[in-house]
């Protein structure tokens, strides 16, 4: 790889500028010199040849836009003159051959997690509270509080040491120094070692929308139930809302038919006062977090673990460094007989026919099909498209066009073949890479990779962006150095040394996979963990009523 710039396919015609290169700059490319007309900011893309108003853009081997004026080599491509174009797609052709990599180093490598009665391994133990609407989100608040505040789980808030800082010198006094600094370390040991937390999905739904939106947030609680990072559930209900006590018990007995967890459900029409179902509930929750602190860590086979594939606050490098890197994970982790999980299918606009082909059963890939079929379908008939994917924040840094964001952003997805394809919501059953349709939003996609059973998301950023799970340890991964160095509180893994030549993508992604066993082990806790960025939203698709 140059270190001003790089060609990520042999056929593409465009070249990535890896710094910034300034107008007039002569750059020596296939034997001839070409004259920049412009200046090509780190991240962009500039043509090799003149391209004609209707000529392809063509960039990881695939169309990734058309020019709509004509662009002389050595222009940048710009939303000016370039727009979104992809290519057409049908059912698989051809038979798909890989190589695998080698795996020789992690050969009966093991990892620490906490084995469930039903085969599962989490590498997290959590023990969840959940509302069924919205109106129980308050009760389930003050649940997690008190949890919190007696159980050791609150952590220092600096930022009320600071206000009081404020106030004193607004009433006149002096602030001491750890007041100004924000300085508010003491925290309570934890009285259950063995238990990493009481999570809470706090959410606004429920009620009001549609039945289809109550079943998909009864199978996502039922799924989060499942998942090998929970312990066990307690379950506050209004009693009066869509989403059903029936209906989430038959969600849960259909993913976990032997009832291999306690789920304590409270319903408050029932219970008379708030106080006396919050009591309630304080006495059954406590008494499950007793009994679930006594499962300990044991070694498992790294064919356990299930690994969700994401990225957000994209950029121009994310498709050159750490989302390809992720991929290579992603392969040996495959190839270890473990699972992955790679969603947002607006972002795979571009590449359908590539999965396609990777799909191991034909009837997978006829489904990945219909699901990117229905979905741009969908996103066009309220008067938007795939093509309008790409944030401000993606376009200022370099992906211009939905297809040139999604051929990057595939690159997640390594080259295994594709073991399965995921509806939204639908718990993950063959090992192997997994397609899961969930939109291309951060939250609302985290939430669907942990409800189909991730226990570990990594998350590929070239921008820098807070999000996290309550239930799966989601890792941040940088595309640049600089990104890294910038924002280092949610930051876990820099995979910039790919950009500045020091690592390659196999050498990073080896060293992501050592840093995966770490987390999965509790021996590094990921920023998200750290920092409680419990995010969760559903992917709501219907309306409200």
């Amino acid at each position: 790889m140059s270190h001003t710039f790089v060609q990520i396919h042999s056929s593409d015609n465009v070249l990535v500028a890896l710094q910034e290169l300034p107008a007039g700059q002569s750059v020596s490319w296939s034997g001839r010199d070409l004259l920049l007309k412009e200046r090509i900011a780190p991240k962009h893309k500039f043509a090799v040849n003149d391209l004609k108003p209707g000529d392809h853009v063509i960039m990881y081997g695939v169309v990734v836009g058309k020019a709509i004026v004509p662009v002389p080599a050595g222009s940048a491509i710009t939303t000016f003159n370039t727009k979104h174009q992809s290519s057409p797609y049908g059912s698989k052709v051809g038979t798909y051959h890989w190589t695998p990599p080698d795996i020789s180093r992690w050969k009966g490598r093991t990892f620490m997690g906490y084995h469930r009665k039903d085969g599962q391994v989490g590498t997290a133990n959590y023990w969840l509270i959940i509302p069924m609407v919205f109106c129980e989100n308050r009760n389930v608040s003050v649940l997690k509080g008190a949890f919190d505040a007696v159980l050791g789980y609150q952590k220092p808030d600096p930022y009320t040491s600071i206000l009081q800082g404020l106030v004193k010198t607004h009433l006149g006094g002096k602030p001491d120094e750890s007041t100004q600094k924000g300085e508010n370390r003491s925290r309570k040991p934890r009285v259950f070692p063995g238990i990493d937390g009481v999570k809470v999905l706090l959410h606004e739904g429920g009620c009001g929308g549609t039945r289809q939106d109550a079943d998909t947030l009864c199978t996502l609680f039922a799924n989060y139930i499942h998942h090998p990072n929970v312990a066990g559930a307690t379950v506050l209900s209004l009693g009066c809302q869509h989403a059903q006590i029936e209906l989430l018990e038959s969600k849960i007995k259909n993913v976990d038919p032997g009832g291999t967890k306690p789920v304590f459900i409270f319903d408050q029409q029932q219970s008379g006062t708030e106080e006396e179902l919050i009591t309630r509930a304080i006495h059954k929750t406590f008494e499950g977090i007793t009994e679930a602190n006594k499962v300990k860590r044991q070694p498992a086979p790294l064919s356990k673990l299930v690994v969700g594939l994401k990225c957000g606050g994209s950029d121009g490098f994310s498709g050159i460094s750490a989302n390809p890197a992720i991929g290579h994970t992603s392969d040996l982790l495959v190839t270890l007989g473990g699972s992955t999980i790679l969603s947002e299918f607006p972002e795979l606009c571009g590449v359908e026919q590539e999965l396609i082909n990777r799909c191991e059963d034909p009837a997978a890939g006829d489904l990945f099909m219909e699901l990117m079929k229905t979905y741009s379908a969908a996103a066009e008939a309220v008067g938007s498209g795939f093509d309008m994917n790409p944030s401000p924040g993606n376009i200022k840094d370099g992906l211009i066009t939905d297809a040139m964001k999604s051929a990057g952003a595939a690159r997640k997805g390594g080259t295994a073949p594709v073991a399965d394809v995921l509806r939204y919501g639908e718990y993950i059953k063959k090992p192997g890479l997994n397609l899961l349709c969930t939109p291309g939003n951060d939250v609302e996609s985290t939430t669907g990779t942990t409800g189909s059973g991730a226990q570990i998301i990594l998350f590929t950023t070239g921008l820098g962006t807070p999000t996290g799970n309550p239930v799966s340890q989601v890792i941040k991964l940088s595309t640049n150095t600089r990104l890294a160095q910038r924002m280092p509180d949610i930051i876990d893994f820099d995979t910039g040394g790919v950009i500045d030549g020091l690592l390659t993508i196999e050498q990073s992604g080896e060293a992501i996979l050592d840093f995966v066993i770490e987390v999965a082990s509790g021996n590094i806790i990921p920023k998200s963990v750290q920092l409680d960025q419990d995010d969760f939203i559903p992917w709501k698709r219907g309306v409200s009523l």
